[in-house]
């Protein structure tokens, strides 16, 4: 697989999400994506307790350690590279996580308009 290239939506270089917990497609800690990322995980979101019940209540449930995958769970605060589409959805439900812009892949200006990630700042 070849990543895209490592660029932001504000034009830059893709910065960091989070080591800690680790995320990405790449499980690098950058939201880098390739086209074998069908869920576009390119919107560096920081979690929030509502966010976190949002994506539980609709089948995603982030907060849940597990160990046999290592995955730690996601607390709020947490960076994590979120898939477009779902980043889109909580917006449209009102629950939507704060943002990383210079985290955040261009390429999730695909699904996600700019001035909707804009609203949503860190």
């Amino acid at each position: 697989m070849t990543p895209d290239p490592s660029l932001n939506v504000l034009g830059g270089a893709l910065d960091v999400c989070s080591t800690d917990p680790m995320t990405g497609f790449f499980r690098n800690g950058a939201c880098d994506t390739c086209s074998q990322d069908a869920g576009s995980h390119t919107v560096c979101a920081v979690m929030t307790a509502e966010f976190l019940a949002f994506s539980k209540y609709v089948g995603n449930d982030l907060s849940t350690p597990r160990p046999e995958f290592g995955f730690p769970g996601l607390k709020p605060g947490d960076g994590w590279c979120l898939c477009a589409s779902r980043f889109l959805q909580a917006h449209d439900e009102g629950c939507a996580p704060r943002v990383n812009l210079a985290a955040t892949h261009k390429r999730a200006l695909d699904i996600v308009p700019l001035e909707v990630l804009q609203a949503h700042t860190a």
